[in-house]
């Protein structure tokens, strides 16, 4: 049995884990606009200059319209949308409970094609979902949790998670389109990521936030924090996961993926000294069984 897209899918939750440290780190110092900004500008140009290794050209010219379609919203979705509010949720309520809330791709991924795709629930997969959501809710209510950030700022972290991981969940709908019939898992991250730089710049010169940008990226800590964190999320990670859900179910590969905060459990706790209660662990368990049964009853 060919296992190559379950194996890169759990890659993925590793390269993702470590980037979103990274990215934690370093918007936390310049902030996750000036982040985002920067991880696209340099995974671009990374990207390119693996494509064109991989391909002997810098850029996929040759691919079908309709993939460019497919696959520059994705990006744009994903990237500029959900990405844009899952890094704030980092600065707000951290690494580890925001990754928590991204168990929630999975359940966001099944909702999306019983409404668009009429694929049937049935009872055991809407009890999957109400293990998942009961295992996020047990460790996003702790009052600790809370405490940490200010109860105003962490619903507002929170609700950032949230939005960070339905914009995966489309952003994942749309690469899949984009990517059939075995097209390069890396020239379809190249394409994604693209659009989603052409958006953003755009968006910067047209509200003179080129300048602004530029200067927080002198920060030589920071701007190594989110060199690193290209590499390992937006260039290793992101490959992978498109790698994997070409090649495997998407349900499999999503809740394969959202092993990253189980992760980023001993991560955060070395790398940021957060206590880590018993708590968090239980409820972070839960909530990843619950998306694995999703796909597996």
């Amino acid at each position: 049995m060919n296992m190559s897209g379950e194996i890169a899918a759990v890659l993925t939750a590793l390269c993702w884990s470590g980037g979103s440290l990274l990215f934690t780190l370093s918007s936390r110092r310049i902030g996750s606009a000036t982040v985002n900004h920067a991880r696209l500008w340099l995974g671009l140009f990374l990207l390119m200059g693996l494509h064109l290794l991989v391909f002997g050209k810098l850029f996929p010219t040759d691919a079908a319209p309709e993939r460019f379609f497919w696959l520059g919203i994705s990006g744009v979705v994903g990237y500029v949308a959900g990405d844009g509010m899952l890094f704030e949720s980092f600065v707000i309520i951290g690494p580890r409970l925001a990754m928590l809330l991204m168990t929630l791709v999975p359940i966001f991924s099944t909702i999306l094609a019983w409404i668009f795709l009429h694929e049937y629930l049935a009872i055991p997969e809407i009890a999957a979902v109400a293990v998942t959501l009961a295992g996020i809710a047990f460790v996003v209510s702790e009052k600790k949790n809370r405490e940490n950030a200010g109860a105003k700022h962490f619903i507002r972290g929170a609700i950032l998670g949230v939005g960070g991981a339905l914009g995966q969940a489309v952003g994942l709908l749309f690469a899949k389109k984009g990517l059939v019939n075995d097209f390069s898992a890396l020239s379809g991250n190249l394409i994604r990521v693209a659009a989603a730089f052409l958006c953003l710049a755009l968006s910067a010169v047209l509200r003179g936030k080129v300048t602004g940008h530029l200067q927080k990226l002198r920060d030589k800590r920071a701007f190594a924090y989110v060199f690193l964190a290209a590499v390992f999320a937006l260039v290793l990670g992101v490959g992978l996961s498109l790698y994997s859900i070409a090649r495997t179910e998407i349900g499999i590969a999503s809740t394969l993926m959202s092993l990253s905060p189980l992760f980023l459990i001993p991560l955060s706790h070395i790398f940021l000294k957060e206590r880590i209660t018993l708590r968090a662990i239980i409820g972070t368990v839960i909530a990843f069984v619950g998306s694995t049964l999703l796909f597996f009853i």
